[in-house]
């Protein structure tokens, strides 16, 4: 019989166990959000940043939604009857369509429970907004002329559409409501 028909056991790699020297200095603690995928360590800081701009472009969003139930006769009116016409229905239902679109979306991708939803839901809002900017006001000289309102009239809702177009594709990040494998680890840092 040969060894090749005969493969001898392998043996298990011994444990490797952190070694801690307790008469030493203190060790840093290091937060660790524990990944499970194979996409290799997790950049906290590029999570939180996700974290912040969720947040900050919900909380922008909603003041939007809030001034179409106020007045939705006048959007109505001179914002959608005008600029959009070939929407089937009363345009007073497109209105309330797209304020409760943009007070309830953004709250879904605040805390990141179906955030790629609510970032579809305002990204059509966003896909009918600049269209009427650049309808109502063109493009301003765009991208080289200095206007007098120190912005071009789409350029908001173009950086809404850019923003919410990311979170459609790339989802809440790590630090969403929806997020179940999140797991945070603490454990010594060595020096090297």
């Amino acid at each position: 019989m040969s060894d090749s028909e005969n493969p001898k056991p392998k043996s298990a790699p011994p444990s490797i166990s952190p070694k801690l020297n307790a008469t030493s200095a203190p060790q840093r603690v290091e937060v660790v959000v524990d990944n499970t995928s194979s996409e290799g360590t997790v950049n906290i800081t590029a999570e939180l940043a996700i974290f912040l701009l969720r947040i900050l472009v919900s909380v922008m969003m909603v003041h939007h939604g809030l001034e179409k139930f106020q007045d939705p006769q006048g959007f109505s009116e001179f914002v959608v009857g005008k600029y959009f016409p070939f929407l089937p229905g009363d345009p007073v239902i497109w209105t309330f369509a797209a304020a409760a679109t943009q007070v309830v979306c953004p709250i879904g991708l605040a805390i990141g429970v179906f955030a790629r939803i609510s970032a579809l839901g305002l990204l059509s809002t966003m896909l009918f907004a600049i269209p009427f900017h650049l309808l109502d006001t063109g493009l301003e000289g765009f991208p080289l002329a200095v206007v007098e309102a120190h912005n071009y009239a789409f350029e908001p809702a173009s950086i809404y559409a850019g923003i919410f177009f990311y979170f459609l594709c790339a989802g809440p990040g790590r630090l969403s409501a929806s997020r179940k494998t999140n797991k945070i680890t603490y454990y010594p840092k060595k020096e090297v």
